[in-house]
């Protein structure tokens, strides 16, 4: 799954706001369906690990001059919710860029 989200922020900022709303990524999902771990391996990439009803999504977060792609590896069980999951991401992913 892969969601692109443009701004008009510099790298700096998106950063920024991106490490002060990390926390939220897990309150995303319904109350204590989610366990979710952040990381940050080099400047422009968060990498993301949600565990969600038992299984293991590995994902990340690129942060880019116009945009942040946000792509998660959806195992196959969970594929089928592939649309409502992109929408929930481009929805909730915004927060990650407020002030």
């Amino acid at each position: 799954m892969r969601v692109t989200l443009p701004h008009d922020l510099s790298r700096e900022e998106v950063r920024r706001r991106m490490h002060a709303h990390a926390s939220e990524i897990a309150s995303f999902f319904p109350p204590g369906l989610a366990d979710v771990t952040t990381d940050w391996p080099n400047e422009d990439r968060m990498d993301i690990t949600a565990t969600v009803v038992g299984y293991t999504i590995p994902g990340g977060v690129d942060v880019g001059d116009n945009e942040v792609v946000i792509e998660m590896r959806l195992p196959a069980m969970l594929g089928i919710m592939r649309g409502a999951l992109e929408a929930a991401v481009r929805k909730e992913g915004g927060r990650l860029l407020r002030p």
